[in-house]
């Protein structure tokens, strides 16, 4: 496994652009097509929209987003590290689809588009660690 990404940025919905391209340019050049990195970048994207919103709740604070290419297996791994305060991933639920009303699907979207998504005990001195993985061969 090796490291092709390692962004830390603000949390701040602005710097997501720049996100997203990173995403897809990595994505991309592990040997994926056009269509997994549209569904990776947008998961991707949720994650960070859900820390920026829920996590840090308009606070100021940092994400760091770690991508690691496992060509053996054919496997992305996203690690993406906030340093808010610990959430309990019990509480973290998806509201149900026969609900109609705006938002609140973006865990849907996120464990749609990704084979795995777990949150994972964070590295020392940060707050929450979602670990989502994609297969692209």
């Amino acid at each position: 496994m090796h490291r092709v990404l390692d962004l830390r940025f603000p949390a701040d919905a602005c710097e997501l652009r720049a996100v997203r391209k990173a995403v897809e340019q990595q994505v991309l050049e592990a040997g994926a097509g056009q269509d997994c990195a549209r569904d990776v970048v947008m998961a991707v994207d949720e994650a960070c929209q859900n820390v920026i919103r829920h996590a840090y709740a308009g606070a100021t604070g940092e994400i760091v987003l770690q991508i690691d290419h496992r060509p053996d297996v054919g496997e992305l791994v996203f690690s993406l590290i906030d340093f808010a305060p610990r959430v309990d991933p019990a509480s973290i639920r998806p509201r149900d689809l026969d609900e109609v009303r705006p938002g609140g699907i973006g865990t849907h979207l996120i464990r749609e588009a990704m084979d795995t998504v777990e949150y994972v005990e964070p590295p020392p001195g940060c707050g929450n660690l979602l670990r989502m993985t994609k297969r692209i061969a």
